[in-house]
Parts: C-alpha cells; sequence; structure tokens
C-alpha cells in the first residue's frame, strides 16, 4: 500500500456487534490471508462463501514483502516491486468492494508489510478469528523448509483451512 494509505479498510454492511466467544457454533471472523497466486484467489472465494452462509465477518489481509527485504534481493528494482505490489493491493481492494456490495458480506482489507505469517498470525490476534484461510503454497522448497500454512497450523490458536 501507498504511504499515506490506510492500511485497513471496510466495505459492505457493518458487522454485527457480537460478544467475542471462541468455539461457538459457527465462525463470527474470517480471517483470510491473500497474495495475488490462484490458491490465495481461492481461498479467498472459499472464505467469503463460509463467512456469508454462516453470518460472520471477512477479513482479508494482503502482505507484501518489507522494502529492507526487496532492497537486499540482488538485481531486483525494488522500486518495480514496489509499484507492483501496490497495483496488486488496489487490484485486490477494488475485487473485494464488489464482493462486499454483491454478497452483502461485511469485508474488512488490511494492507501489511512484512512477514507473511507474523502478519497473518498478528492480524488473526488483533480481530479474534475464529477461522483462517490461506492458499496452499505452490512453491516446491515450502514441502521442505514448511510454508506459511504449516506455521499458522503448528500456532495452534484457531482452526486453518487449506485451499488447494
Amino acid at each position: 500500500m501507498s504511504l499515506g494509505a490506510p492500511d485497513r479498510e471496510e466495505y459492505g454492511p457493518e458487522a454485527r456487534p457480537l460478544p467475542f466467544e471462541r468455539g461457538t457454533d459457527g465462525p463470527r471472523v474470517v480471517l483470510v490471508g491473500v497474495d495475488g497466486t490462484r490458491t490465495s484467489a481461492r481461498a479467498g472465494w472459499y472464505a467469503a462463501g463460509l463467512a456469508r452462509r454462516q453470518g460472520a465477518a471477512l477479513v482479508v489481509v494482503f502482505v507484501s514483502a518489507p522494502n529492507g527485504l526487496i532492497a537486499m534481493m540482488p538485481g531486483v528494482d525494488a522500486g518495480a516491486v514496489r509499484r507492483t505490489q501496490d497495483e496488486l493491493a488496489a487490484e485486490l481492494r477494488e475485487e473485494i468492494r464488489r464482493g462486499a456490495e454483491e454478497l452483502g458480506l461485511p469485508i474488512t482489507f488490511v494492507c501489511r508489510h512484512g512477514d507473511a505469517y507474523t502478519e497473518l498470525r498478528d492480524a488473526a490476534d488483533e480481530f479474534q478469528a475464529d477461522l483462517v484461510v490461506v492458499g496452499a503454497s505452490e512453491q516446491a522448497g515450502h514441502r521442505l523448509v514448511g510454508s506459511v500454512a504449516t506455521r499458522l497450523v503448528r500456532t495452534g490458536r484457531w482452526p486453518v483451512v487449506v485451499v488447494p
């Protein structure tokens, strides 16, 4: 997200204010991580459908790599990467705004910078998520060293759904 832009935006109808209670009949807050990949798009649609059917609020979290990490990568134009991430965030924001209107679903869109696992974990705690949804990693190396999904499952604070 560009400097000066808000990192949290609300779309759709207002969420029903309910007291927080983990482990009720169904999720009240569904959090989904998106990054522009095919699997994260499927995870987003799965989470939106689940939230709509359960009458839950949906929190969509987009995490982009921090500028310092990008700048350290050899042969990478940090400015171009930042512009690409900003464009992707703008596209996601517009798609989420349309989805909130079409589904009549309260959606909060959050942009964060940093490590995907850390930011998703912190957002799940901040929004008191009852369920976390992520797309399966398509990177072969993650099968060996662990993906964001695996790390979220190991945290053990919320149910985690991994969408293929």
